[in-house]
């Protein structure tokens, strides 16, 4: 009919009648690119090995730097990202986490380090990380009600429940790898000025029996000072610590080490209890996460620039 635009026609089809339409003139675009379209993977491949090769190699080499611009790109690349798309909710909540982190981080970073201060640094990214898990768990819980179709029961949409269970698996993911890399450093900073634990070399000071090497305070607290015991836990190597302060080293700290004499921590020993053994896998699945998150954007980024130079479209 004369003077009817195909894009009135889009308007009055189905989503699923306009989506089968948009996939047929994609399939017309890109028809006899077949080669191009290979070459582009062969790219991508190329490209994912040798960053791999080249990011493990700095990983090995130059653990420090590696994991400090990693730390800043995965500080700084979802905020472009938010600022970008005016994703205002995680702005807010990430800058409202960025305030308390960088006081809890000059509180760590302080000489002379008050003596309260790695139980209020450990306090906090423990908080971070238990609040991480539990969003984590229930963004992929939401994820599988809406995939199994339970949403239908409870008349909620198919968009909105898998939109909310994205969202809070990706919030807890990525604060849980925020609070961990930060807890990491802390730690380091924290131990060093105490003087029990020294990354590269000798501790400055010797350990005696009565002391806990991770906060530097006394093992058995009078009860004056504190009000209570507190409990303790020994490792295979001999070494006596509060039992929070080796958990927030371990766990929180990503530190598998003693604290003083630098012997492997046997973290199965530890964990006792079969519900706690999850913290270890979600710590490995968080430092996992860093590499998608950090590196990948700047990868892709990468194979843009090499497409772009080719001619490639």
């Amino acid at each position: 009919m004369a003077g009817v635009h195909p894009q009135d026609d889009l308007l009055k089809m189905t989503h699923r009648e306009n989506w089968k339409v948009q996939h047929e003139r994609l399939h017309v675009k890109h028809r006899g690119h077949e080669a191009m379209h290979a070459e582009m993977v062969l790219i991508l491949i190329a490209t994912l090995v040798v960053a791999q090769i080249v990011l493990v190699q700095w990983k090995q080499r130059h653990h420090r730097s590696y994991n400090l611009v990693t730390l800043v790109q995965m500080w700084v690349v979802p905020l472009y990202f938010t600022i970008k798309l005016y994703w205002w909710r995680f702005l807010s909540m990430w800058g409202m986490f960025s305030v308390i982190t960088s006081y809890v981080i000059f509180r760590a970073t302080r000489k002379p380090l008050s003596c309260r201060t790695p139980r209020m640094v450990y306090k906090w990214f423990l908080l971070i990380y238990k609040l991480s898990y539990a969003v984590g768990v229930l963004g992929y819980l939401a994820i599988m009600f809406t995939m199994f179709g339970f949403n239908v029961f409870f008349r909620i949409k198919a968009e909105d429940s898998m939109d909310v269970g994205v969202i809070m698996l990706f919030y807890g993911l990525y604060y849980g790898v925020m609070g961990r890399d930060f807890a990491e450093i802390c730690s380091d900073y924290m131990a060093s000025t105490i003087g029990y634990y020294n990354k590269g070399g000798m501790p400055s000071r010797s350990l005696t029996n009565d002391i806990c090497a991770v906060c530097g305070q006394r093992i058995l607290v009078d009860v004056e000072d504190e009000g209570f015991i507190e409990d303790t836990y020994e490792l295979s190597c001999g070494h006596l610590f509060h039992e929070f302060c080796i958990r927030g080293w371990c766990i929180v700290g990503k530190k598998q080490t003693c604290p003083y004499c630098n012997e492997k921590v046997d973290m199965k020993r530890m964990m006792n209890n079969p519900w706690e053994k999850t913290h270890v896998l979600y710590g490995q699945l968080l430092d996992w996460l860093r590499y998608l998150v950090a590196w990948q954007p700047i990868i892709i980024g990468i194979v843009h620039g090499i497409n772009f130079s080719l001619g490639l479209e």
